[in-house]
């Protein structure tokens, strides 16, 4: 079974499961086409998988404060396990906001002046800076929040900052002119931890691509580079701002449910954004859908690991190979390398 996480950082690169270990469990959706999706509850691991509809997601789902949905950007199944899942979710639990990954702090007023229908949508999508598969992807979600008086947290650095902070490092958030410093969050959580393996796994090259290591092999890791911490700190800078803004949004109606729309390396194995709301909030309860993708025909084999990497195990037919073979996709890394060698920093 492959799990497809979302990786949103200033490089080309692919993803995969580490090697299975532990109990198996054959839940064997059937997914027609890529429109399809089956939820799987784990809660964790902590129960056996069980295969549920969306209703009884919902249900299991208002119980907590912040529910995350990871996905894989640009998969129709994906996108369309999102609306219904909030839609249900809100048909239960009417005092809920939407948070999205797919917004940015400094656009939060337009944001605002198209739910209030103040401006359109065209010049919603141009002055919001909304991601080019808004109509397909993202529309339906907007549409309902504004519809039902719901509230939509633009959550995310602007992408400009997190380039400042790939090239500059850290310290660049330090020299923002005031009026700029508050698009990005007050402080970075950059420490050792399961995330930052897990991200310098990906951008090294671990063949495990950042999955769990033993002590044998976390002893002998190589040191990260000065161009994979600063690429480190540019994910960081995604990741707690995001948690900060869910965080800033619960600390201003604490009765209210945020439900977060990221890529699904953000919210994986509750790493991530996940943690820095936690750390944050330690009292928040927090659930999370965990993307995977099957081959077309294939059975779902769920392994010990893969039932604790979300509270529900969101299943989709897998999207073609980005790639064919190796020489394509390195070809295409060093098409992408070259073309940010001259990289500068403006806001």
């Amino acid at each position: 079974m492959r799990q497809t996480s979302a990786l949103l950082f200033s490089l080309l690169l692919t993803s995969g499961c580490a090697a299975p270990s532990g109990s198996f469990y054959d839940v064997s959706p059937q997914l027609t086409d890529m429109t399809s999706f089956s939820l799987t509850y784990t809660e964790s691991g902590r129960v056996p998988a069980q295969t549920v509809t969306v209703a009884k997601a919902a249900d299991i789902l208002i119980s907590f404060d912040v529910i995350f949905i990871g996905e894989m950007h640009r998969h129709p199944g994906n996108h369309l396990a999102e609306m219904q899942l909030f839609r249900a979710i809100h048909e239960l639990e009417p005092n809920v906001s939407l948070s999205m990954e797919q917004f940015e702090r400094d656009t939060q007023p337009i944001v605002n002046d198209y739910l209030a229908g103040r401006i359109g949508e065209n010049s919603f999508i141009r002055d919001a800076r909304a991601w080019d598969n808004y109509r397909t992807s993202y529309r339906p979600l907007v549409e309902y929040a504004k519809a039902h008086g719901l509230a939509v947290i633009a959550a995310n650095a602007p992408d400009k900052v997190v380039r400042c902070v790939g090239i500059e490092g850290e310290s660049f958030l330090t020299r923002m002119a005031p009026d700029q410093r508050d698009w990005a969050a007050t402080t970075l959580n950059l420490g050792d931890s399961a995330y930052r393996d897990k991200f310098m796994g990906f951008v090294q090259g671990s063949p495990a691509h950042g999955g769990h290591k033993g002590a044998k092999e976390s002893q002998g890791k190589k040191q990260p580079s000065e161009g994979a911490l600063r690429s480190y700190a540019a994910q960081a800078t995604r990741d707690d701002t995001m948690a900060e803004s869910i965080n800033a949004h619960l600390s201003k109606y604490p009765n209210r449910k945020v439900v977060h729309l990221n890529g699904s390396f953000h919210s994986d194995s509750f790493l991530g954004t996940v943690e820095r709301v936690k750390k944050r909030s330690p009292n928040v309860k927090i659930a999370v859908v965990s993307p995977f993708t099957l081959d077309p025909g294939t059975k779902a084999i769920l392994t010990d690991d893969d039932k604790k990497s979300g509270t529900f195990i969101l299943l989709l037919q897998g999207l073609p190979e980005t790639y064919a073979t190796d020489e394509e996709m390195s070809a295409a890394i060093k098409r992408q390398m070259a073309s940010r060698k001259n990289r500068v920093c403006e806001l």
